[in-house]
């Protein structure tokens, strides 16, 4: 493997880090526990039309399983169309909850290629540049450069949500989903069950915790590459003794 290629890969590994990480942990809180234990935190606000936290955490589990589901968003979200709102008949989610909620379905499927791109990107690249000897010292630079990179973007993301949630929040909505299909009434269940304090610790709890493991990684890339510089030049002693 040639120099060039080798710091493509590198640098490759290194853009591709955040996105990696971030998204990982999006999957982990993709998995039902996260709302398991929202709803069981002290202080959670309660719904103030009545759902207890075990109904809230009831119908999220039921919105994470549709999200989770491997057919189409149109099909799938009949998961979500037949829950009933306690003691009725009536649709617990509106045609345009259920709508909206087919937008999010099309975006997270999106967002789980993505991350296995970049899983493939991360692991595949450093796997190769740590299968020999004179590419592992790139391997461990990309790791320091890509802790640093991820944990420089996240710092400055959490501080934003930290001063300016709601305007962060509106943002991301309309970035990803076209204007006015993510507003609801108060009384709406999609509100009712994910009320903002649901939003704002699924989003600054995460990345929070990406920041640290990034600055973990920094830190280990750093020891590594450090290590690598101390360590004498094995392939060079050996050319020595071979021509001694």
């Amino acid at each position: 493997m040639t120099n060039l290629v080798a710091r493509i890969i590198k640098w490759a590994v290194v853009l591709a880090m955040p996105v990696f990480l971030v998204l990982t942990v999006t999957r982990i809180m993709f998995t039902g526990w996260f709302p398991r234990w929202e709803y069981a935190r002290p202080g959670f606000p309660p719904d103030p039309y009545g759902f207890t936290q075990e109904q809230r955490l009831e119908y999220s589990l039921a919105s994470i399983e549709f999200l989770n589901s491997s057919q189409p968003p149109e099909q799938a979200v009949e998961i979500i169309a037949a829950l009933r709102l306690p003691d009725s008949d009536q649709p617990l989610f509106t045609p345009n909850e259920l709508s909206h909620m087919v937008d999010v379905k099309r975006l997270t499927d999106r967002i789980w290629a993505v991350w296995l791109l970049s899983l493939g990107i991360v692991v595949g690249g450093s796997a190769i540049l740590l299968a020999r000897q004179t590419t592992r010292r790139q391997a461990y630079l990309a790791w320091r450069n890509g802790g640093a990179f991820t944990a420089a973007l996240l710092a400055v993301l959490v501080i934003f949500i930290l001063l300016s949630w709601r305007t962060f929040f509106v943002a991301f909505h309309d970035v990803f989903f076209p204007p006015g299909t993510w507003t609801f009434d108060w009384e709406n269940s999609l509100i009712r069950i994910f009320p903002d304090k649901f939003w704002f610790d699924a989003f600054s709890i995460p990345l929070g915790a990406v920041f640290l493991v990034s600055l973990a990684l920094w830190g280990l890339g750093y020891l590594l590459v450090r290590r690598t510089a101390d360590a004498p030049d094995t392939s060079a002693i050996a050319m020595a003794a071979q021509k001694g």
